[in-house]
């Protein structure tokens, strides 16, 4: 089996939601495509590149079109990059973190502040299984704004529309056109 039928496999088993177990032919998988994940980063972020590149390097870590319209200030890092899907016009600012290998969605003209982290991995509670790793994915609407420090655990949505205040930690759904801050976030307002 070659790489990329691999590959898809490990995706279609993640969107799943499906168990990857840390000594299966999947999590190897999973660890080569981090490997590439790092070799692009490393590029990305390893000194200045007009926006043309930074967004061809994008693309190459994610494996789809990035669009003329996306903005991205590196550093960012992406354990994984496949499962990461950006829409038009989106901002994304520096040092965020995408651990996407559950899958994160960020739809059009949505603005990502400063050291944003998605993480859509859990490992299992059971010491016995603890390398066991379970995915779950974050979706943000279109519109949405996420302030500077924001972290988005897996299995979120945030709603269009929707702004959620910096340092905030999203643990539960943000419904659409609201406003979401503190830790763990809560709506405190509706736009």
């Amino acid at each position: 089996m070659d790489l990329d039928s691999e590959l898809n496999d490990l995706l279609a088993a993640m969107d799943a939601g499906e168990r990857i177990t840390g000594d299966s032919p999947l999590h190897a998988v999973m660890h080569a495509t981090s490997q590439e994940a790092q070799r692009i980063t490393g590029e990305l972020n390893g000194g200045y590149h007009e926006p043309a590149r930074v967004r061809e390097l994008l693309s190459a870590l994610t494996g789809r079109e990035v669009d003329e319209t996306v903005t991205l200030f590196p550093p960012l890092t992406s354990d994984f990059g496949k499962n990461l899907r950006i829409g038009k016009r989106v901002f994304i600012n520096s040092g965020c973190r995408f651990q996407d290998q559950g899958g994160v969605s960020i739809g059009d003209d949505c603005l990502i502040g400063h050291n944003a982290v998605f993480a859509t991995l859990n490992h299992d509670i059971d010491p016995a299984h603890r390398a066991d790793m379970v995915p779950a994915p974050i979706r943000l609407g279109s519109n949405v704004w996420l302030g500077a420090n924001v972290t988005v655990l897996p299995g979120v949505t945030i709603g269009e529309n929707s702004v959620v205040g910096a340092g905030s930690v999203v643990t539960k759904d943000v419904p659409a056109n609201t406003v979401a801050v503190g830790s763990p976030a809560r709506v405190v307002r509706t736009l």
